[in-house]
């Protein structure tokens, strides 16, 4: 880890952003509680009872982007441990799994003890770690992954489970007054592994050992007593002490989690203490929503995956879409991915320009770890989609036709990530603009104004500047007295695009060419000549 410049620290400590925010929360705790490890732990968890979601990704993200700030305002060492919860027993199966019935048959089992339903992998668990991993790392993460299942079963965690029976009776007490009567009853923060079955048990605890580090439970089917010990995989912990144990088993410094998990922040957070610990830093992010404003579910399976969102918008474009607003709910649907790719585009292109502490607050300088490329974008992606949609192209070689007619010199090679939205542009106008597309025939007011237009336009050389041609189409709209020049604008799209939405019309004839726009409104003005005489 390199070093950062007295300068850079000090504007990092003044930073607005809110990964520099976290970064300074983190390091008054540490100033305040130590940190014997040598290094500070950023940690993510992961539930892989379902297939991994967007809400995966971004605590990733995220919590990287706030590893990053951390580093540039501190010389400590950091590590980032991705966490699976894979030893969790399966209580319902999420409905977009495939194999809906063998996975029913194998309900409070492990996740690792599940067959894979896809039948590629050891086990389900095994499946569902395979696709993170691979996402993750498609993203140049920096992260360690662990296994729930692997750290019991190895002994790591141990020391910590033993410290937690020997504070058994306290960790009851933080727990019971949050529970129902009937579930006070068989409450246990220690789930035992039943020898017989195999499945994770949730069963009141009947004796316990301290010195020799066991439970007692009673067998509900033989009404045996069954002692086990609490280490070496034989248990595992009852979700919020899971999470303080890997807390403190692991020495967690910093872990962000879903405003949903706020209470099990607190209880999880009042068990760390209970075993002597200090409770990570962090902080409560919103949860996405899709476009009904439901909450995103991997039971359900609603909302975008990230391997969605990946088919139309760029890697970066999804990273800007984490950076931004973290505590407020958004919505995660397909409409969102062309605006987010703009967005991007518009805050790579300020970069250069801004000076070193408006750079610190740039969503780039966070999602390319304070290195931002250097690229050039010509062209929108909006003005992709609409020069797709007016051209009716399907391949990339003719969008690259427009494109060089009106960015001189502009080719793949030496724009890379414009030819990464032609891509995306041809696949999302067929999947999500073609079939919604609805002409509308011009009014004859509108068809007066559009000859006009066509006139105007004749008027001006080919390669204009986009805004000699935004000008002419403003002067139309004043011409024939639209109070509004947004409806003048609205019927263009409709009438030329068949959409409710559009481009700058300017930008959009500069790129389309002008001689192309003055063809597409005569025909359609041709073609609808009957109905407007």
């Amino acid at each position: 880890m390199m070093s950062s410049s007295p300068e850079l620290i000090q504007l990092g400590l003044n930073s607005k952003a809110w990964p520099f925010q976290e970064a300074r929360n983190l390091l008054k705790r540490l100033e305040t509680s130590g940190n014997e490890k040598g290094y500070v732990l950023f940690e993510t968890g992961y539930g892989p009872s379902g297939l991994p979601h967007m809400g995966t990704f971004g605590e990733v993200a995220r919590t990287t982007m706030v590893r990053h700030a951390f580093e540039t305002i501190s010389d400590l060492p950091t590590k980032l441990i991705a966490y699976s919860d894979d030893m969790d027993g399966l209580r319902k199966v999420p409905s977009n799994l495939p194999n809906q019935d063998m996975l029913r048959q194998h309900l409070g089992l492990p996740l690792t003890k599940i067959p894979d339903p896809f039948g590629t992998h050891e086990s389900f668990a095994h499946h569902n770690n395979a696709r993170l991993r691979d996402f993750l790392d498609s993203f140049g993460f920096d992260y360690e992954f662990k296994s729930a299942t692997e750290t019991y079963l190895s002994g790591e965690m141990d020391k910590t489970l033993l410290k937690m029976l020997e504070k058994f009776d306290k960790i009851m007490a933080v727990m019971l007054p949050t529970l129902g009567a009937e579930r006070q009853a068989t409450y246990s923060p220690f789930l035992p592994i039943c020898p017989r079955t195999g499945i994770v048990l949730q069963v009141p605890i009947i004796d316990r050992d301290i010195k020799a580090g066991t439970i007692t439970y009673r067998d509900e089917e033989t009404n045996k007593l069954v002692e086990v010990p609490v280490t070496g995989g034989l248990c595992k912990m009852q979700w919020k002490a899971d999470w303080a144990m890997r807390w403190v088993g692991l020495g967690v410094d910093y872990e962000m989690s879903g405003k949903d998990l706020m209470e099990s922040v607190k209880l999880s957070s009042a068990i760390t203490r209970i075993l002597g610990a200090v409770p990570p830093e962090g902080f409560s992010y919103e949860l996405f929503l899709d476009e009904n404003n439901e909450k995103i579910s991997k039971s359900k399976g609603n909302g975008l995956t990230m391997e969605d969102w990946l088919k139309y918008g760029t890697q970066e474009s999804l990273s800007l879409y984490m950076f931004q607003s973290p505590r407020k709910a958004k919505k995660l649907y397909f409409d969102i991915i062309p605006k987010t790719v703009d967005e991007y585009i518009s805050h790579l292109t300020k970069y250069s320009e801004q000076d070193e502490a408006q750079k610190l607050e740039n969503p780039v300088w966070h999602i390319h770890s304070g290195r931002p490329p250097e690229q050039d974008v010509p062209v929108s992606f909006a003005l992709l989609l609409n020069l797709v949609s007016a051209s009716n192209a399907e391949d990339k070689a003719t969008l690259w036709g427009y494109i060089s007619n009106y960015a001189e010199g502009a080719s793949p090679d030496k724009l890379p990530l414009l030819d990464q939205l032609v891509d995306y542009a041809i696949v999302y106008y067929e999947n999500f603009v073609k079939p919604h597309k609805n002409y509308r025939t011009p009014t004859e007011n509108e068809a007066k104004a559009l000859e006009q237009l066509v006139n105007e336009l004749e008027k001006l050389a080919d390669k204009s500047p986009a805004s000699e041609y935004q000008n002419v189409v403003f002067a139309v709209g004043n011409d024939h007295h639209y109070e509004n020049l947004r409806d003048w604008f609205g019927a263009l799209y409709e009438i030329l695009l068949g959409q409710k939405q559009g481009p700058r019309m300017g930008s959009f004839i500069a790129l389309y060419g002008r001689q192309k726009t003055i063809g597409l409104i005569n025909s359609i003005l041709q073609k609808n000549k009957p109905a407007i005489i």
